[in-house]
């Protein structure tokens, strides 16, 4: 088995050139990444549903704009919460991944997290990656693979966080953020 230098707290950036539906202009937080594969959530695919119409309990304490997103196309009835615990202690409840940024066990009682979250997304699914199968992804051109911040969990403008972390890249990529959604009307 080869080794494999994790990409755990990164995130990946759809290119123009990626022909999945499932990921045109997606931003992805990979959540773990080891020589078994990778699991990430969509940062950018909210949906109509209130978190309050699914987790009831949870709606009080899920930021702005309060709806679960679409974390990816596998799983979409499993539900993951993300969320952003400043400090180096987080409560019983959640587990550090990469940062400030951690999973949230949807199943403790939301008192528990609740004075310590800087933010929580919940998600309905998300987007898996066997063995090697990412790396291929990777050498094939379909990612940009960027660094995250703690804001990008919680970005009050989701549908525009695709064009947002390029255009702050310090490099060539931040010229991919004025790529055109079609480009042959241009």
């Amino acid at each position: 088995m080869t080794e494999v230098s994790s990409l755990t707290g990164r995130l990946l950036v759809a290119t123009p050139a990626l022909a999945d539906p499932n990921f045109d202009r997606a931003v992805v937080l990979l959540l773990d990444h080891d020589d078994e594969g990778s699991l990430g959530v969509v940062l950018n695919r909210p949906t109509p549903v209130g978190v309050g119409d699914v987790l009831e309990p949870w709606a009080a304490l899920a930021g702005e704009p309060g709806v679960v997103f679409q974390g990816g196309p596998v799983s979409l009835d499993a539900a993951l919460g993300v969320a952003v615990i400043p400090g180096d202690e987080g409560p019983l409840g959640w587990r550090r991944v990469y940062g400030a940024i951690g999973l949230v066990d949807l199943e403790a009682p939301p008192e528990l997290l609740g004075s310590a979250l800087g933010s929580l997304r919940i998600f309905a699914g998300y987007a898996g990656w066997g063995p090697g199968q990412l790396e291929t992804e990777l050498r094939e051109g379909a990612w940009y693979v960027v660094e995250s911040e703690p804001g990008d969990v919680s970005s009050p403008r989701p549908e525009k966080l695709w064009r947002a972390v390029l255009r702050r890249q310090r490099n060539e990529l931040a010229m991919f953020a004025t790529y055109p959604d079609d480009p042959s009307l241009n």
